[in-house]
């Protein structure tokens, strides 16, 4: 295809174009992107085009993409069946604000999937869906305050912006500029794989809380599983003190299964939060749950929320296009195979490189950790970031792109072929030494 083969040259690539737009953008732009973990130092590459596994810069380079927008691209970029759906609504138009029957086409389509999901509302982003899914919580309960469980992310709304503790439970710092401390006050936080301290948590606010939200599986540090058990010990003490648990599936949803990570480990939560892979990487957010919960939500019940592109009809379109072909491909059981082997491989090269270094993750998610493999976030401070970056650099310029930090996941998709994930591997054996 006329792109640059770099593998295993242990060189650096050409950037010059990247490195010009990016001096642009500073000028423009708060740290030259729109996104903090685009920061890539000392300038990222910028995009020009993508298509199934590869992603290709302006210089002419391609990669191999294990990022993959962080998650969404699950069948590889611009599928042409999902393609195919998005032109064919543009053609129709792409904002209404009105309903559209799309919507009640993938409103079925998923809670026929998820049995916790008897009623959901579409947004625009995942970031929407958890605000919104604790704004239903406080207004269904009519209690104010929600645990999430430590380095856990949940979009970048106020509430959900909190410091990172070192303690069994922490209570609401705002971990941002620009946030009263009021916003954060009902906020607490607790470690991942820890019941004795969500246990008493709980217990001890009982009174006054709403909901616990959390990510079945840690998407943002890691991924970071849950152990044997947990998830359903949470879901046990959230019930017993009648406290609606919120799954915040917006990387898991559809990857670990079709019912996502709830389907996996066999917990139903209250509520549910999805995005990303729904529309295939098109903007969009859901949240959903039990009826009684989300008959609260406006214009039916008291608990407000509104947005003009919820339900946009391009990335509802998508989302149909998506979840048709991970169904009718078993997409998820055959990822699922597909990362064990991967998993297993990187494992088998750490261990005959004698590094101090883990494998971790579940379904298509893995990373690799510069230390012992992490239970909870203040296991995977311990890490080493600075080697990790140093790792980033050798594998992008042996043209595999994995994520630019220690506290992200890799994902593999279903347009990764047996040769990208052997060229990976190689890659892997050469930047780890």
């Amino acid at each position: 295809m006329g792109f640059k083969k770099l593998l295993f040259t242990g060189v650096s690539m050409t950037l010059k174009k990247s490195k010009r737009m990016f001096e642009k953008a500073k000028k423009l732009l708060p740290g030259g992107v729109s996104s903090p973990v685009r920061a890539i130092k000392p300038y990222p590459f910028y995009t020009e085009s993508a298509a199934g596994s590869r992603i290709r810069d302006v210089d002419g380079n391609e990669y191999i993409d294990y990022c993959l927008g962080y998650g969404p691209n699950i069948l590889g970029h611009a599928h042409p069946q999902v393609k195919k759906a998005i032109t064919d609504q543009l053609d129709k138009g792409w904002l209404y604000g009105t309903p559209t029957e799309l919507e009640f086409t993938l409103a079925e389509k998923i809670a026929g999937l998820y049995p916790s999901i008897d009623m959901l509302r579409f947004i625009s982003t995942g970031t929407e869906a958890t605000m919104s899914a604790l704004r239903a919580a406080r207004g269904f309960t009519g209690k104010d305050k929600f645990i999430k469980v430590e380095g856990g992310f949940h979009g970048a709304h106020d509430a959900v912006l909190v410091k990172a503790g070192s303690g069994a439970t922490t209570l609401g710092e705002p971990d941002s500029l620009g946030i009263p401390a009021d916003f954060t006050k009902h906020t607490l936080q607790t470690p991942f794989n820890d019941i004795e301290a969500m246990t008493g948590l709980i217990e001890s606010n009982s009174d006054d809380l709403a909901a616990v939200i959390m990510e079945p599986v840690m998407g943002n540090i890691g991924p970071v599983l849950p152990e044997d058990g947990y998830l359903k010990e949470v879901r046990e003490v959230t019930q017993e003190n009648d406290v609606l648990l919120i799954f915040d599936e917006v990387i898991t949803g559809f990857r670990l299964a079709m019912g996502g990570a709830q389907e996996y480990y066999g917990v139903t939560p209250d509520m549910t939060t999805l995005g990303k892979i729904v529309g295939g990487g098109m903007p969009i957010g859901i949240f959903g749950g039990r009826r009684d919960i989300i008959e609260m939500v406006a214009p039916s019940g008291a608990v407000y929320q509104a947005g003009t592109f919820s339900g946009n009809p391009a990335s509802v379109a998508a989302g149909i296009a998506v979840l048709d072909i991970l169904e009718k491909e078993k997409v998820p059981e055959k990822l699922n195979a597909r990362g064990d082997i991967m998993r297993s491989r990187l494992s088998e090269l750490v261990v005959d490189r004698g590094l101090d270094h883990t494998v971790s993750g579940v379904s298509s998610m893995f990373k690799i950790f510069f230390g012992d493999k992490p239970r909870d976030y203040q296991d995977v401070l311990k890490c080493d970031k600075t080697g990790y970056i140093e790792f980033f650099h050798r594998m992008l310029s042996n043209g595999v792109f994995v994520p630019p930090s220690q506290f992200e996941t890799n994902f593999l998709s279903f347009a990764h072929t047996d040769e990208d994930l052997e060229t990976t591997l190689q890659a892997y054996d050469v930047c780890l030494r």
